[in-house]
This record gives structure tokens, sequence and C-alpha cells, in this order.
């Protein structure tokens, strides 16, 4: 590892913050009453668009229970993310009709993994009738990694649908890659709105990029700030006390607050608990003993997550997408979503789902982190393969 990259770890390091913790089965969401959350909420204008955030957004991807997207709404929350393939369509539905009452009150985006403008253009459509309404306010090519992937012909379906009055803004998400897509993005006229992975764990340029891209007038949103959410500790763990006493590891978030050029962020939020927690990561900048908190966990978390950093790119002898299912595994292990894992994992082409890397002679991937590749492969392949 290089001097710089040891420094910008060791100048922010950060851990998954609240835990995916859930209801009991059969308690209601009405049964309990939660007192208001003192939040503090700081406000910034995503780029050029003009849209006023929440610097703390909240991430529906996760979240089945409607009361917990109405109540961030209601305690102030602007900033809600989600997708035409989040649980099959029926995430956009919950949201929808939980955000309805707010909906002139909020930023609503949503994103589309569709390959062709024609494509592109029937999920938009559908994704405005599941979340009812009739224009989100930023649409977003979906897991785009390389400039080769936003093409011309997506970059026309946006800009039909901005036409046509179906979107206010458009936008690309990305979770590696970044390096070369967001240089690229940042001078790309047509595209308002970057949502990109940002952690504690990511390579130094990713300051530089996302830097550039906000003074080309981008709006920044930031995913994956949890660095691979909340890894459930046993109770002799003597990081424990330290994570409760922290409020559920809310460092992971004010690291990526810290960064001015950030817009908003887009942490998962399942339950009521969580989500007061992670409102609280406004209350208080990044500090000294956060980062002591963070540095503390880095040797607890360095063999198993994946930072994205797009360097085992092309070395499986396999041709295995590594950074991707290493993130699928991510969410079974770090999120408790088993099933959004193995979904995922079995969207692949059947070639690269049958491999199995315990029969392989020797991994040619190598991790410059120290991340175990090959076990946390094969952990992935036999948890989720039929």
């Amino acid at each position: 590892m290089d001097h710089s990259r040891r420094n910008f770890l060791a100048a922010g390091l950060a851990l998954p913050a609240a835990a995916t913790a859930s209801r009991p089965s059969g308690q209601s969401s009405q049964a309990t009453s939660y007192p208001p959350v003192s939040t503090g909420f700081r406000y910034k204008t995503l780029g050029k668009t003009g849209l006023k955030v929440t610097t703390v957004g909240m991430g529906c991807m996760i979240t089945s229970d409607g009361s917990v997207v109405e109540r961030a709404a209601d305690l102030g929350i602007t900033y809600f993310d989600t997708a035409r393939g989040y649980q099959s369509g029926n995430n956009e539905r919950m949201v929808g009709a939980a955000l309805k009452r707010k909906r002139k009150d909020i930023t609503l985006a949503t994103k589309s993994a569709a390959k062709t403008k024609e494509e592109a253009l029937q999920e938009l459509d559908t994704s405005l009738k599941t979340l009812g309404t009739d224009h989100v306010d930023i649409w977003f090519l979906h897991g785009k990694n390389s400039p080769a992937e936003v093409t011309d012909d997506l970059i026309e379906a946006q800009q039909t649908a901005k036409k046509a009055g179906k979107i206010r803004f458009a936008g690309v998400s990305t979770h590696n890659g970044q390096k070369e897509l967001l240089p690229f993005l940042a001078r790309n006229p047509n595209i308002d709105v970057i949502l990109t992975a940002y952690n504690f764990t990511m390579e130094p340029f990713m300051e530089g990029v996302i830097e550039e891209a906000a003074k080309a007038g981008k709006g920044i949103v930031a995913m994956k700030v949890m660095a691979g959410g909340a890894r459930r500790l046993q109770p002799g763990d003597p990081n424990l006390k330290r994570l409760q006493a922290d409020g559920g590891m809310l460092a992971a978030l004010k690291w990526v607050l810290r960064n001015a050029n950030v817009g908003t962020t887009i942490p998962s939020m399942t339950d009521m608990e969580q989500l007061d927690q992670n409102l609280k990561a406004t209350a208080n900048p990044f500090s000294a003993g956060d980062q002591k908190i963070l540095t503390a966990q880095l040797e607890r978390i360095a063999p198993l997550y994946c930072r994205m950093c797009g360097e085992c790119s092309g070395t499986c002898r396999e041709g295995l997408p590594v950074a991707d299912i290493l993130r699928y595994l991510t969410y079974a292990d770090g999120y408790g979503q088993f099933a959004l894992g193995r979904e995922n994992f079995l969207r692949l082409p059947r070639e690269q789902a049958a491999v199995k890397c315990r029969d392989c002679q020797g991994c040619t991937v190598e991790c410059p982190y120290g991340v175990r590749v090959s076990e946390r492969l094969i952990r992935a392949q036999e948890m989720f393969a039929c």
C-alpha cells in the first residue's frame, strides 16, 4: 500500500453505521410511539439543479416498511432514492404510497438499469405509474461503471423524458470505475447529478474526482456510505460496547458528510431506530473520537470488505465480475438482505454463475487491500447458488 493511500485511510477511516435491525415479526409500526428527533438538518443545493436537499437523505432499497419512509419525510428528510429493480418493483410502490402526502415537498429519485432507449423509457413509464406521480425529480442510468456504458442511446432516452416533463434532471449511478467515469460525467453537459459509492475505504483519487465533478456543476449524491453495512458483532467482541456507545457507528456517515462537495447521502434505513440513529449524524461533525472508533474497526473488516477500487477488474481467469459478486455478498453479510444478494447473483450470465472457485487451481485475483477474495467468492457461490 503506497504512502498516499495509507495517509488517506488514516485521515478518515470509517465503518458501517446503524445496524439493519428489524422489527419483531408481527409487531405493527403503529404500536410504538416514537418521540421527536432533534435533527438540526443541514441543506445543500444539488449542483446546478436548484434542488435544495437535506444532507442526509434516505436510501429505500432495503426498506419494506412504508411507515419508516413516511416518518422520515415528516421529520424533514427531503431526498428519497429508489429504483425500478428494487424488490421487483414493490419498493417503488411502497415509496410512492408513503410519500404521496409529501410529494411536493421532497426530491424523488429513481433509476433504470435498462440497456436501450426503448427499454429505458418503458421502465420510466412503469416507474411513474408505480410511484403514483407524473414525474420524478432525478432519473438515473443505474449501475454504470465505465464511459462506454453511458451510451448515446441512453442519454437520448433521458433527454426525451426531460422534454416530455417526465423527469426534471438526468443522472448516472456508479458503484466502481469512478476514476475514469466521474471525470467523463463531469464533462458531459447532459448529466445533472452523479450518484456514486463513496466511503472511508475508497482510494484517495475519489476526493479529486468528486471535487472536479462538483466544480463542473454536477450534484453529488453519495451511496454505500456505511462501507458495507453493520456486520453483526458477537457479545464477546471487545468493540461491541464502543459501537453501542457510538449510537450505531455514526462515524461512517459523518465521515462522508465532512466533504463539502457531497450534496446528500442515501444511507439505508429499515426501521425507526435506524432512522433516528442516522439522523443523529447531523448533530456533530466528524471528530478525532470518531476517527479512533473507525481506525479500531479497519483491521476487522479489511479481509472482508471490497473497497471497489477496481484493481481486480479483468484479473479473474474465469472472467468473474469480482467486485460485483463481493457487493452481492455484502448485501447478505452486511445488510442482512440475503434475498437481495441472491437475486443479484442469479442475474449473472449462466457461465459466470456456474463457476466454482473452490475447484480453481490458485486464484489469479490479488486485492491490494488484503481482501480474501477466493474465500469471499466461494462463500457467495455456496450461499447464493441454486
